[in-house]
């Protein structure tokens, strides 16, 4: 995405000016805040800071003849006040008519002030004073935060804070998103009839009321949602899916209705909602699945949306990447009519998605990124991104003045097997079983038909790895054979081989390497039907899908305790015959697998090349598959 520029004729770091209405809003309720203290502070100085002696008249003619009053006395419609000698203030009463000859024989000045009637309004709002300021204080709160809404805010806990009319038009276009062109095209028309919504009716069609995007964590689709805002250059509204859900009940219901509410008034507009499967989940199943309060959200959204029409301008959006969880009366049509798929980049996508987010950044002449796209099988649109950031850090930690290829190769390994260890010290044996085992994947890999070739190989702990051997596909591969998972199952257990001829004894280094294998060949006998002996059965059944709170928590199994002994046999041979392959062709590579262990020990790191030409001197790779069908 582009940059904001900064505006002309101010430094990019200048301080923005404080002067504005927003300024002084926000100053107002501290200024309040600042008199009330202050007249608070005044008055207790007022009322409690001096002590107040009550006299009676006679006893303030003694007072006076003793020489205990100084100062002025003060006469008011009959009060007497003033100082006596020892500090203290008095009070007293008189309605002597001959008070100012006997305090003229006595030598004492009487000052007399006229009646407090001409004051009582300003006494009365001094009074008052405090109690306005409180009143004032609370009313500019409440109103200030009725105003901006949202769940936290006083008597708003129904209300969904609005963005700004000014920033709720994206500026992010499809420019800004690489790769998906089959997307871009489905949403095209959504974008065209935002646009011109007269070309549709015309001809008696009718737009889709809402659109699902689906797809896997850091797919992008909540860019996909801001760039169809931004490419019809219409309002958008964003929420996510938790926000419609509180502890105070009917809560989502009204956020729903002042939701589409404010939709309607800026009209045409988006309505985004993300992470919907947080309130769409199915209703009435299974444990956990008859809340109330999300209940009644998801029903007034399924009002809502049979209640506007797309006269109205108004399209729904949301994004889930688990669609099997929601209700099936939220997706249906009339409600979400289109449903746009995201699934993980393809190799020519993930390069398109890294010169993306290397647009901004300084790359060294010679770096190829096809290499990274490559070797990036798997990861999604975010994924890439953390990819190309970690590149720059490494980039700038090293001083360099540009993104070199290493950067981008270790970048890569730290995100995929995390931070290098280098607190982390092996001994000489340690590293040299590590080194055996890597090198017996590497070899094992390379001696087997259609297999992938090896970009890099390296001994240095990674994480929780404490070695690694990484594959470079020469394309992405979308249907895979039989073929191609008795290789991987081959070169999974190739490690554990090396070792075994190696030391005579197995290490835990290959803990992972089992885990996966036998994940794998289960999939091979229950799920594609790739053992002879359990035929062409599917003992997995997907639609129960995962389990989760909403759905029944036992996942009941299909076939007989006789089956489920078959299968746990087929997949043992599986793994077996893999193995015993594995360490047939380590035993005709002896030397080569020595010469690999050895090089690995001295650079800890070999490239992909380095190791075909240790490699090449041996026998070439065998034509046909040389692997024991079960």
């Amino acid at each position: 995405m582009d940059k904001k520029k900064e505006p002309k004729g101010r430094p990019p770091q200048a301080p923005l000016p404080i002067q504005g209405p927003n300024f002084w809003r926000g100053l107002l309720p501290w200024v309040v805040l600042f008199i009330f203290i202050f007249y608070l502070a005044y008055s207790s100085k007022m009322i409690g800071g001096h002590k107040v002696e009550k006299l009676t008249y006679s006893q303030f003619l003694e007072a006076i003849d003793k020489g205990e009053v100084t100062g002025k006395v003060t006469f008011q419609e009959g009060n007497l006040s003033g100082k006596l000698s020892s500090g203290k203030e008095f009070r007293s009463f008189s309605n002597d008519p001959d008070l100012y000859k006997i305090l003229k024989e006595r030598k004492v000045e009487l000052d007399v002030q006229p009646e407090a009637g001409r004051f009582i309004w300003l006494q009365l709002a001094a009074g008052l004073l405090p109690v306005f300021l409180i009143v004032g204080f609370f009313w500019f709160m409440f109103y200030r935060r009725s105003n901006q809404g949202g769940g936290d805010q006083i008597l708003s806990f129904g209300r969904i804070r609005p963005q700004p009319l000014s920033e709720s038009r994206p500026k992010t276009t499809f420019k800004d998103v690489a790769g998906y062109e089959e997307a871009k095209e489905e949403l095209q028309e959504v974008i065209d009839f935002l646009r011109d919504p007269q070309r549709f009716q015309k001809l008696g069609g009718r737009i889709p009321k809402g659109v699902l995007i689906i797809g896997p964590p850091g797919t992008g689709k909540t860019l996909f949602a801001k760039a169809v805002a931004g490419e019809a250059e219409v309002s958008f509204l964003s929420i996510s899916g938790s926000e419609f859900v509180e502890m105070f009940v009917g809560v989502g219901a009204s956020r729903v209705r002042d939701l589409f509410r404010q939709a309607r008034k800026m009209a045409p507009s988006i309505i985004f909602i993300d992470e919907i499967d947080a309130v769409g989940r199915q209703r009435f199943a299974g444990l956990g699945g008859g809340h109330d309060e999300r209940e009644q959200t998801l029903n007034q959204l399924l009002v809502e949306m049979d209640g506007f029409n797309t006269d109205e301008g108004i399209i729904l959006m949301a994004a889930t990447n688990r669609p099997d969880v929601l209700d099936p009366a939220l997706v249906r049509p009339g409600r979400f009519d289109r449903q746009v798929m995201l699934n993980l980049p393809d190799l020519r996508e993930r390069e398109a998605i890294l010169k993306a987010h290397t647009r901004n950044t300084k790359l060294a002449a010679g770096i190829d990124l096809s290499v990274i796209a490559k070797s990036t099988p798997g990861m999604s649109g975010a994924d890439l991104s953390n990819l190309c950031n970690e590149a720059a850090l490494l980039a700038s930690r090293k001083n360099h003045t540009q993104v070199e290829m290493g950067d981008l190769e270790e970048a890569l390994d730290k995100v995929m097997m995390g931070a290098q260890r280098k607190s982390m010290v092996l001994d000489k044996d340690e590293k040299e079983v590590i080194a055996y085992h890597e090198a017996g994947h590497a070899l094992v890999q390379l001696s087997l038909p259609e297999s992938q070739p090896i970009h890099k190989m390296t001994i240095i702990p990674r994480g929780r790895s404490l070695g690694a051997t990484h594959i470079l596909p020469e394309k992405d591969i979308h249907v895979e054979s039989e073929v191609y998972f008795r290789n991987s199952l081959v070169s999974l257990l190739g490690g554990r081989a090396a070792e075994k001829i190696v030391y005579k004894r197995i290490y835990t280094g290959a803990e992972s390497d089992l885990q996966v294998a036998t994940e794998l060949a289960r999939q091979m006998v229950c799920e594609w039907g790739m053992s002879s002996r359990m035929g062409p059965v599917s003992y997995h059944n997907r639609s129960l899908g995962e389990v989760f709170l909403g759905r029944d928590i036992a996942r009941p199994r299909e076939y007989s305790e006789t089956t489920a002994r078959e299968i746990d046999e087929e997949v043992k041979n599986l793994l077996e015959n893999s193995e015993r392959e594995a360490l047939k062709i380590l035993q005709s590579r002896k030397k080569t697998l020595e010469k690999l262990a050895r090089a690995l020990l001295e650079k800890e790191t070999l490239s992909g090349k380095e190791i075909e030409e240790l490699v090449a001197p041996e026998e070439p790779r065998p034509e046909e598959p040389k692997l024991p069908l079960a």
